[in-house]
């Protein structure tokens, strides 16, 4: 009986062997047919993955929200329908938001690309005639200068940023924004995942739970938690941070009558979410137009405003907005924005420092683990 059993056991072995093999051949056999099927999955998965993403995004600013109409003891129905009171004033706010964005801030930075890339000849020709003019012993006479002008000079800008391509980047959007199932479904999956936020929490830590030991359960519920308090408060400090920012820059720069004070403002702020080389990439764009629009000495004044500010911004504004929460050093920072932005382009960049934080936290956990070990260990062996 004993040999049947282990007959049957080797027959099966082969068997399911065998069917790996040809199963491994058929995937092989039609990559195409398949990948394709991925990529159909994935576009009926992204609403659904949109959704989750929005739902994330409004957790805390809902939780808030949601605190803050629990409190409100006189209005018992504020109090008692407080969730679903804050996921309609956090809708709200968005929406007012991308209002004010679209009709009173997009539209001016739009009309400065616009205007740049028609007038960018005549802005190359008037600065390179400038530099011309200098004395030869002149610092800005050089061949680097001059190589990034004639650079920029050859970027053909009417070509990619022009009233047409504005027109059918716009068409793009409005294309992509008419797919309303997709949209409301995003919406839908988002609200529901707001709303049964406890209830979907509950379950994965059940499920969790049941998986794996007790050990195990509570270090991943620990840096779970702690990872979405990381990001959640990294991601909501830079934007507010980078906002503050980009209005202030444009509000020097148009003080000083520096031409595309809101185009150039708008940059700053948005490269100010990239750590370290954000600030350094926005400050020597903002350079070189304002050298081509508005000459070398509106220039120096601007590049030290500017620097001035992000000094200040860097030093004082910044660490009271960000706290203390994400204690890294400067050279692990420019070398998780390094590594992030050579994979994974601007995203990497700026979710680097987050994962970065996240790792170095398990890291240093890991190592405090081990060296109590070793000590536990040493302690043992001695009292033997």
């Amino acid at each position: 009986m004993k040999k049947e059993t282990k007959l049957w056991g080797k027959w099966i072995s082969f068997f399911t062997f065998a069917v790996a093999i040809i199963l491994v051949y058929k995937l092989l056999d039609n990559y195409g047919l398949i990948l394709n099927w991925i990529k159909e999955l994935i576009g009926v998965l992204t609403p659904i993955a949109a959704g989750v993403l929005i739902a994330y995004i409004f957790y805390v600013p809902c939780r808030n929200i949601e605190n803050a109409y629990k409190k409100v003891k006189k209005v018992k129905l504020v109090s008692k329908k407080a969730r679903p009171l804050s996921i309609l004033t956090v809708y709200i706010l968005a929406i007012l938001i991308l209002i004010i964005v679209i009709n009173f801030i997009m539209p001016p930075i739009a009309q400065s690309i616009v205007d740049l890339a028609n007038n960018i000849g005549e802005y190359y020709d008037a600065t390179i005639k400038s530099i011309n003019e200098m004395p030869d012993d002149s610092f800005l006479k050089n061949e680097v200068l001059t190589k990034v002008l004639d650079g920029v000079n050859e970027i053909d800008l009417k070509q990619l940023i022009n009233a047409q391509k504005l027109t059918e980047y716009a068409h793009g959007v409005v294309s992509f924004a008419g797919k309303v199932f997709d949209i409301v479904v995003a919406f839908i999956v988002s609200i529901y995942i707001l709303n049964s936020r406890s209830s979907i929490l509950k379950f994965f830590r059940r499920l969790s739970g049941a998986i794996f030991n007790k050990k195990i359960y509570l270090n991943i519920d620990k840096y779970f938690n702690r990872t979405n308090e990381i990001f959640f408060h990294f991601l909501a400090s830079q934007i507010i941070d980078a906002i503050l920012v980009g209005i202030i820059a444009a509000l020097i720069m148009s003080i000083m009558g520096v031409k595309y004070a809101v185009l150039l403002g708008f940059i700053i702020g948005l490269f100010n979410l990239i750590p370290y080389f954000g600030a350094i990439i926005a400050i020597v764009i903002a350079g070189i137009i304002t050298l081509l629009t508005g000459g070398i000495s509106q220039t120096i004044w601007m590049l030290v405003a500017i620097i001035i500010f992000q000094q200040i911004d860097a030093n004082v504004i910044n660490p009271k907005i960000v706290g203390n929460s994400l204690e890294i050093s400067p050279i692990l920072v420019i070398f998780a924005v390094t590594v992030g932005g050579a994979y994974f382009g601007v995203i990497g960049m700026f979710l680097a420092v987050p994962i970065a934080t996240v790792l170095k936290i398990m890291l240093e956990d890991f190592i405090e683990y081990r060296e109590q070990k070793k000590k536990n260990e040493e302690e043992k062996i001695e009292i033997e």
